[in-house]
């Protein structure tokens, strides 16, 4: 699982820290590395976290439905499996929600959020080949109607996303 990075949208409507219980708190904080490869992962860390799989399961739908969370799945080196890009939108401040949404409900968007600048709504994208990728941002252009700004990757930096959510 990944943590939002500034603004993550659908998300959190407040900068007010949300009322979370502990195991939920845990589950987000523990999970966002080392997450179980195994046919069994929700019942690893269901035992790990002293709990039942049924409980994670629900925990984490919750989470989802909330926008604590946008999905969980793995974050594949860029360049190793389909095609990948970073992207970059220009979006009138009184849109930026509404356009963050439809941005969001592509399943090749694994995430987004606001950037104080120019350009103030950037998101990866994944998709199994290049030609789904330009699909993509293409149809992210014509339902928002605000250009995509396409930044493929072009030196790979290494850099941790895992980030201390409750200390």
């Amino acid at each position: 699982m990944a943590a939002p990075a500034t603004k993550n949208y659908p998300s959190i409507a407040t900068d007010l820290e949300p009322e979370l219980s502990g195991l939920e708190k845990r589950l987000l904080n523990e999970y966002q590395k080392g997450f179980p490869l195994s046919s069994t992962p929700y019942a690893d860390i269901a035992r790990q976290l002293g709990t039942s799989e049924a409980l994670v399961l629900e925990i984490l739908k919750r989470l989802q439905e909330q926008g604590f969370i946008s999905r969980v799945g793995p974050v594949f080196k860029p360049k190793r499996l389909g095609a990948s890009t970073l992207a970059a939108m220009s979006v009138p401040k009184e849109q930026l929600q509404q356009v963050a949404h439809i941005v969001s409900s592509f399943d090749e968007v694994n995430h987004n959020y606001e950037r104080e600048h120019g350009f103030n709504l950037w998101f990866v994208v994944t998709a199994r080949d290049q030609e789904r990728l330009q699909q993509v941002l293409q149809e992210i252009h014509t339902r928002t109607g605000c250009p995509v700004m396409d930044l493929p990757l072009e030196q790979q930096y290494h850099i941790d996303l895992g980030f201390p959510l409750w200390c």
